[in-house]
């Protein structure tokens, strides 16, 4: 008899709890169907920009831009070529300024917190990029102790990403959330798409349910 009326107590519960998340989930379920319905670069108006070739410089048509900064002191021109290379040099003498592995750490060190705690340097062609990085370019990737990844420009010396450990599992879990664990940058993919959609139908079904349920038990 007691045990009875606890598992009553547990399906009125269990109503009350239905129809306080009902809306919520029904509202993310549709907000979510309309955020993946179109491409990500249809809503940012991307597919409305006339892209342009790079014009190469007059009197030499290799080079497309060429930059002048101080970086950590030093006064440096980062050229840009055709191919999208970029090559460091300095600006007073125009001597090739290189990233090599001393200055990856020297790099980490004075730009990133815990920076000069290394544990490891491994270098990457612009052709095959880590899947953490999402670009193609050639970079060293400086590893930290603590699991952080600083990826430094080997062409310019500028940090193009850092990757912490708590980026890489939220990485992942993005993935699994948009349901693209290949890339993890297409949210308008079928999957997604489709099992949202079954998600609200199933979720609308479950609100219908309800209250067909508590119109059946006022009339008894």
């Amino acid at each position: 008899m007691v045990a009875s009326r606890w598992m009553a107590r547990f399906a009125r519960w269990h109503i009350w709890l239905g129809w306080l998340i009902a809306v919520p989930l029904l509202l993310w379920m549709l907000s979510g169907i309309a955020m993946v319905a179109r491409p990500i670069e249809e809503v940012r108006g991307e597919h409305l920009r006339i892209k342009l070739p790079p014009q190469p410089l007059p009197g030499n048509p290799q080079v497309v831009e060429i930059r002048s900064l101080v970086q950590r002191g030093r006064p440096v021109t980062l050229v840009t070529r055709a191919d999208g290379s970029l090559q460091r040099y300095a600006t007073g003498t125009g001597a090739p300024l290189n990233v090599d592995v001393a200055e990856a750490r020297a790099i980490a060190a004075s730009d990133i917190r815990g920076g000069d705690q290394v544990d490891a340097v491994r270098a990457f062609s612009a052709r095959n990029p880590p899947l953490e990085l999402r670009k193609p370019v050639a970079t060293w990737q400086v590893s930290l102790v603590d699991g952080t990844h600083v990826y430094i420009n080997r062409g310019s010396g500028e940090i193009e990403a850092v990757r912490t450990r708590w980026w890489r599992f939220y990485d992942v879990m993005w993935g699994l959330h948009i349901m693209d664990l290949q890339t993890r940058e297409d949210a308008h993919n079928p999957f997604v798409v489709v099992f949202a959609l079954i998600a609200l139908i199933g979720a609308l079904l479950g609100t219908v349910l309800l209250f067909r349920r508590r119109r059946a038990r006022v009339g008894i």
